[in-house]
Formats: C-alpha cells, sequence, structure tokens
C-alpha cells in the first residue's frame, strides 16, 4: 500500500514536471536558462527516486521468493528415490545445440562483415584513383581556361591593332590623294 502511495506521489510529480517544463519555456528569456535547468534537476531527482522505489520493489520481490522457497524447501517430505531417477540430458543437448547454432551465425555474421569490409576497402582504393582522375581534369581545365584568356585577350588586342593598322593606312592614303592631287 505505502508503494503504491509513493508510486502515486512520484507519477503525479512527473506530471507536475511536465507542466513545470512547458512554463519555463513561457519565461522570459534570461530567466528560461536557469528555469530550465531547475527543472532538469527535478526530473534526475525524481527518476532517482524513481529507481530507488524500483530498487527496493526488486528487492523486497526477491526476499519474497527466498522466502516462499525455504518454505517449500522445509515443508517438504524427503522420500527415498524413485524408481524414475532421470538426468535432464535432453535439456543440455538442446543448449548445447543452441549454443553451436549461435556460435555459427555469429561466425557467419564476422564473414560478412569481413567481406563488407573488404568491399568498402576496394570502393576507396577506386574513388581515390576516381577522385585524382578528376584533380587531374580540373587542373587542366583550369590551365585551359587561363590559355583561353589569353588568346582571348591577344585577340581583343590584336583587333585594336588592326583598327588602327586600318586607319593610319586610310589617313596615309587620304593625305596622299589630299596632296599630290
Amino acid at each position: 500500500v505505502v508503494e503504491n502511495e509513493i508510486q502515486a506521489r512520484i507519477d503525479n510529480i512527473f506530471s507536475n514536471l511536465e507542466r513545470l517544463e512547458i512554463l519555463s519555456s513561457k519565461e522570459p528569456p534570461n530567466k528560461r536558462q536557469s528555469a530550465k535547468l531547475r527543472v532538469d534537476q527535478l526530473k534526475y531527482d525524481v527518476q532517482h527516486l524513481q529507481t530507488a522505489l524500483r530498487n527496493f520493489q526488486h528487492r523486497r520481490y526477491l526476499r519474497e521468493q527466498q522466502e516462499r522457497q525455504r518454505e517449500e524447501l522445509l515443508a517438504r517430505t524427503f522420500t527415498t528415490n524413485d524408481s524414475d531417477t532421470t538426468i535432464p540430458i535432453d535439456e543440455t543437448l538442446q543448449f548445447n545445440e543452441s549454443l553451436q547454432s549461435a556460435h555459427r551465425g555469429m561466425d557467419e555474421l564476422i564473414g560478412s562483415g569481413t567481406n563488407i569490409l573488404a568491399g568498402l576497402r576496394d570502393q576507396r582504393v577506386t574513388l581515390k584513383g576516381t577522385h585524382k582522375k578528376i584533380l587531374d581534369v580540373a587542373n587542366m581545365l583550369g590551365l585551359s581556361n587561363t590559355v583561353m584568356r589569353l588568346i582571348e585577350k591577344r585577340a581583343f588586342q590584336d583587333k585594336f591593332l588592326m583598327l588602327g593598322g586600318m586607319a593610319v593606312t586610310c589617313l596615309i592614303m587620304f593625305l596622299v590623294v589630299q596632296y599630290l592631287t
């Protein structure tokens, strides 16, 4: 009865803490952190109380079970061996087979894990090679971009040079025509 009452009070405290947590989120920002910290500390303390109650209940249950077993042993009347004395070898054999199948399963898991790890290593090597090739292509494209920019700059300069040369030639032709005629 006392344990149930304690458990009910702990549950009530948990529900109150949930409401407190909601209310702490509505606090002003400068007080919110400390309010949440206090609520978390209370939750931690209540969880310890809950754990202590469970441990107490578990110990009480074990004590009661030991008392029952002791009473059963003391109440039992011992007689001579019956004619059907058997050794439970079948259970031991089944247990051994279960252990062996679990051992085989673990070996298979380790083998598949090893295969997966080897596959991942191979993929890493492949990806490293691909990464290196991509970097080489990127470097080559970078170099190509630089060369292309230089060519475009040179073409732009050549266009001005050509226009300038045409203008000078036209001027000379105009002057020759003007002074010689």
